[in-house]
């Protein structure tokens, strides 16, 4: 099956595609969320250093391991480790994957609701948002229909292969993304709450930064390059022998940093220039934001539209380059492990976690009451995932390059066999055995038990 395998045609192709991975709700939705509720400025420059600290090193580990398999993540594992309980990891990779894809397409509908909804100037009149959103997300079919939809466009893409199917897709919206974020910030320039929104997130205080501040910046680091998901590793996988390892990280964590800045640019002068806390919550996006565009843009409506529109569109775009790169790892698993056709294997992740997307839905409304642990349905994938397996998949991740793959097979990946001088080397494999593993491991235990 190895012969079979697609690989990414072109070096931009993969950095548009692993960028795609990481892109998504988790720069636009969760990082402007996480630095209004910690403080602003300081959040954001610990947030820097987390990324590239313990994010970059992680990242890096997973291309070697995947580049060097050419494999789906739970055989990487298998053949760098044969007999060993190391496997666990791969299987964690893919196992999350599917189970937040399950959930996340969810969300990615609402998403989709959202743009429609803009689109149409249905969120440009004086309503309540908050029981706008409630009555959609509690609805027992319409968010339903929009997740089948939103999973329809993500089963296309990856049936397409990853040279004519990702790779195409991504060098198409990838680009799209970044034009909408740019008209966006260009338009945040004449909000009355300009000046006060930069000032919130460039001017740091220091005085606030506790340790809960630093492990969120840390964790949000995290979340947001979408490390221990087996998407960066399955990716990898179809990479060259000529890229550049570290480099196409570099620039993956470049593109991912700037779209949450710029996320950030985006929302927090539109908060500021109504009068609403910037730290709002989760809430912010579905049910702060829509009020607040109108109210910004009210002695010209049709640029509150326009910015209304592209904005939610931006987050469906987003939404939708992660959940391509969340199917892939669990495709490529049951194609090449099971010996099914890609088709057939897109097929079985698909319905598998359509099925499991109406539960988590229908946990909003008729199920609400349905609780395992005192959880919903939707609450429990989201703990699972994010408190759980992610941060104990990361931690397992860079043990394995830093301490049980051999040292020279992890050197000449980064090296491509010699042939590029990377000379902070040994630096790298410090972040790797000690650095990454002690902070995320650190996230793991304060989120579980604090």
């Amino acid at each position: 099956m190895e012969q079979e395998r697609g690989n990414f045609g072109s070096k931009i192709g993969a950095v548009l595609a692993a960028a795609g991975s990481a892109v998504g709700l988790g720069n636009i939705w969760r990082f402007p969320t996480e630095v209004g509720n910690n403080g602003g400025a300081a959040f954001f420059i610990i947030y820097l250093v987390c990324v590239l600290f313990v994010g970059l090193p992680v990242m890096v580990s997973e291309f070697v391991i995947g580049r060097h398999t050419h494999a789906n993540t739970i055989t990487a594992f298998r053949r760098l480790a044969p007999g060993t309980w190391w496997r666990v990891t791969g299987v964690e990779g893919v196992f999350v994957a599917f189970l937040i894809l399950s959930y996340y397409i969810i969300v990615g509908g609402w998403t989709l609701h959202y743009s429609i909804a803009s689109l149409a100037n249905r969120l440009s009149v004086n309503q309540d948002f908050g029981e706008y959103f409630s009555r959609f997300s509690s609805s027992a079919w319409e968010p339903v229909v929009y997740a089948v939809v939103f999973m329809g466009i993500v089963h296309l893409t990856i049936v397409g292969g990853v040279k004519d199917g990702i790779e195409r897709f991504s060098k198409v919206m990838m680009p799209i993304l970044l034009l909408i974020i740019g008209i966006l910030v260009i338009c945040s320039f004449s909000m009355s709450g300009f000046t006060q929104g930069m000032v919130f997130l460039l001017k740091p205080d220091f005085s606030s930064v506790t340790p809960g501040v630093a492990l969120s910046a840390i964790g949000q680091a995290f979340y947001s390059l979408s490390l221990a998901m087996g998407c960066l590793c399955t990716y990898a996988s179809y990479f060259d022998g000529k890229t550049n390892l570290m480099k196409t990280a570099l620039s993956v964590v470049t593109i991912d940093t700037i779209v949450a800045v710029l996320a950030a640019f985006i929302v927090f002068p539109a908060v500021f220039s109504v009068g609403v806390e910037p730290d709002a919550g989760p809430g912010l996006v579905f049910i702060t934001l829509p009020n607040v565009f109108n109210i910004a843009f009210h002695s010209v409506p049709v640029v509150g539209y326009v910015f209304s529109g592209l904005f939610y569109v931006l987050l469906f775009l987003a939404a939708l380059t992660s959940a391509i790169s969340l199917h892939e790892p669990v495709t490529a698993y049951l194609h090449e492990e099971w010996h099914i056709s890609r088709r057939t294997a897109a097929w079985l992740v698909t319905v598998s976690c359509s099925l499991l997307g109406v539960a988590c839905s229908l946990s909003f409304g008729p199920w609400r009451n349905v609780t395992i642990g005192g959880m919903t349905i939707f609450d429990l994938f989201d703990f699972l995932s994010a408190k759980i397996i992610i941060p104990l998949g990361g931690v397992l991740i860079a043990l394995f390059v830093g301490w049980r793959l051999d040292r020279q097979l992890v050197e000449n990946e980064i090296t491509n066999q010699g042939k590029l001088r990377i000379p902070f080397i040994r630096f790298f494999m410090f972040l790797v055995r000690w650095v990454a593993p002690l902070a995320i491991a650190v996230i793991f235990v304060n989120e579980l038990f604090f």
